[in-house]
């Protein structure tokens, strides 16, 4: 259930909906399945409706479970799209019929979920984007750990690889955030009473991804995530009002061909940054090595697919060309006034070959007033 430092009374988000154009996003965090997401946003839905505000029931997934099949109660239901693969008929989000049917508010399950080849948009995050471009306000739910700046983090605590994520920047920007909370006990509680997984899961769950420790650390993420999302607007309010801007930093972290796990390097660099307030730059610092003519067609794929991965997480991704290494990034750094500079840090530093003397300390020595943070980026084995 949402706790009482973040529960949100739906006439809150109905004054904040009135008069405006585009439409209003609203998510309901939780930290694993069962806390009480999509019980919540029907809940509110339901309220909405009593008061008078058209709502409709853009998608919910109930997975069966009794407690929220009952709170749909007399919402309406937008008919689904059904879509065949493979012989299969799977149904989605009718984007289309929603934004036809033109309601207040969309209630929209599961943000992070993967839509069905086929589909107009390949996550339904985008389908609930092209809904509030069209005006429609939606309510969603999403569980912490889809959040993309967070794979690694998760991946540590749980051993998960968590596959279905979403670019930080679509909570960022939520107009509201409720944290859905319950303590893990609670949670394996609904569990082993079989409100969560059918009985034939249950016991693997306790033993992996509902295990205590994993729970709570996932709960604690959830709770820094709210934490950091409502100081950050505090902040933000305090500029609009005239207040002084604190701190102006820039944060540019490097990238090479030969970067060992450069997503968790940029992961960990969108983190940095957001909670800095700051604008950061994926750099791919091109030196003569990284020419397209000594680079095979498979390592230039997977820089632009770093680079795309640094655009999802909010950065600006860019080439910067330079003879030499440490002097690129020093030209780059005057440029742009960059405070900090982040570099991966392997086993076998992907910059080694191109320096004798450890470029760590000629950095130190070329940028004595930048922030150089280094992180251990050794590969980890896929769970």
């Amino acid at each position: 259930m949402p706790d009482d430092a973040t529960r949100q009374n739906p006439e809150i988000f109905l004054d904040m909906i009135r008069g405006q154009r585009r439409g209003k996003l609203k998510v309901y965090l939780g930290f694993a399945a069962g806390v009480g997401k999509t019980f919540e946003m029907l809940q509110e839905g339901n309220r909405l409706r009593r008061q008078g505000v058209d709502v409709v029931v853009g998608l919910v997934e109930t997975h069966r479970r009794a407690e929220t099949i009952a709170q749909v109660g007399e919402l309406e239901l937008v008919p689904r799209r059904r879509i065949e693969y493979h012989g299969v008929v799977l149904e989605e989000m009718d984007v289309d019929k929603v934004i036809a049917r033109h309601p207040t508010v969309a209630l929209i399950d599961e943000l992070a979920h993967t839509n069905a080849p086929g589909s107009r948009h390949p996550k339904r995050y985008q389908d609930v984007e092209e809904v509030l471009r069209a005006g429609i306000n939606v309510i969603t739910t999403l569980n912490i750990q889809h959040l993309e700046s967070l794979h690694e983090i998760v991946h540590h605590a749980t051993g998960v690889r968590v596959k279905e994520r979403i670019p930080d920047y679509v909570v960022a920007t939520a107009d509201q955030i409720v944290n859905v909370d319950v303590s893990a006990e609670d949670l394996r509680e609904r569990l082993q009473a079989g409100k969560i997984y059918p009985a034939d899961r249950i016991a693997t769950a306790m033993e992996n991804f509902f295990a205590v420790e994993k729970l709570t650390h996932l709960r604690e993420l959830a709770m820094e995530e709210i934490a950091f999302r409502l100081d950050r607007r505090r902040r933000e309010r305090e500029q609009e009002s005239g207040s002084p801007v604190v701190g102006s930093a820039r944060i540019m972290v490097c990238l090479s061909s030969r970067s060992p796990r450069a997503d968790a390097l940029l992961r960990k660099a969108a983190r940095i940054a957001d909670r800095l307030g700051a604008p950061w730059f994926a750099v791919y610092v091109q030196t003569p090595r990284e020419s397209p003519t000594n680079i095979d067609a498979a390592t230039q794929r997977r820089v632009a697919n770093n680079l795309e991965l640094a655009r999802q997480l909010g950065g600006t991704s860019m080439a910067f060309k330079g003879t030499d290494l440490v002097n690129a990034i020093d030209v780059f750094v005057k440029e742009y006034g960059i405070t900090h500079v982040v570099l991966g840090r392997s086993n076998r530093p992907w910059y080694s070959h191109f320096f004798r003397q450890s470029v760590l300390e000629r950095l130190l020595r070329t940028i004595p007033d930048v922030d150089v943070v280094v992180v251990e980026n050794s590969a980890t084995p896929q769970a």
